[in-house]
């Protein structure tokens, strides 16, 4: 008689859309087709540098089609794998990021913060140079096949992470303070 009560206050619950079941958090790793990049300016130009070889993983609830939490994301991005389209602008930045102590750029999430249908506010803590230091990042996001996508920019500059402004040509060439990180990103299931 009691597994009848329970079977029919089930059957009454699922047909109000009311159940028992909630969303649970899905773990996604990040794909290869997403891309990071860095900018900024010198006295000779403005520059650009890109990535496409992050690893990553994330943890998502997304239930009827949107993100309702973030749990979990941790990013690490080699750092010599970015590139810029010559080779002497990439030795600089790579001593710059001190790439022979420091060989991965990572973020880990401490926090989100949904703020409407599309965009979130993450607190994380980035890993550059060796340095680590707490920002905020507005990211938008966009349910795809199979995961999710973030996309989203930060301003920092080289003295926030212990680096110094590079400088080339005997200092003739002399490289702005601010830079602007970009990424979007691909998780999937």
């Amino acid at each position: 008689m009691r597994t009848k009560k329970i079977k029919l206050f089930a059957f009454i619950m699922t047909f109000l859309g009311i159940t028992s079941f909630v969303s649970a958090q899905r773990s996604y790793t990040l794909d290869a087709k997403s891309a990071f990049s860095v900018s900024g300016t010198s006295t000779l130009h403005d520059w650009e540098m890109k990535s496409g070889s992050g690893t990553g993983a994330a943890g998502f609830t997304i239930a009827n089609s949107k993100l309702t939490d973030i749990e979990s994301l941790s990013i690490t991005l080699l750092a010599e794998s970015i590139k810029s389209e010559k080779k002497s602008m990439d030795k600089v930045a790579y001593k710059t990021l001190k790439t022979d102590k420091n060989k991965n750029i990572k973020y880990v999430l401490k926090s989100a913060e949904k703020v409407n249908e599309n965009t979130w506010e993450l607190t994380g803590t980035y890993t550059i140079a060796g340095i680590s230091k707490d920002l905020k990042t507005t990211v938008k996001t966009t349910i795809i096949k199979g995961g999710l996508n973030l996309q989203g920019s930060n301003k920092i500059t080289f003295g926030d992470f212990g680096m110094k402004s590079p400088t080339a040509m005997l200092g003739t060439i002399k490289t702005g303070q601010d830079l602007t990180l970009k990424f979007n990103l691909n998780f999937n299931l």
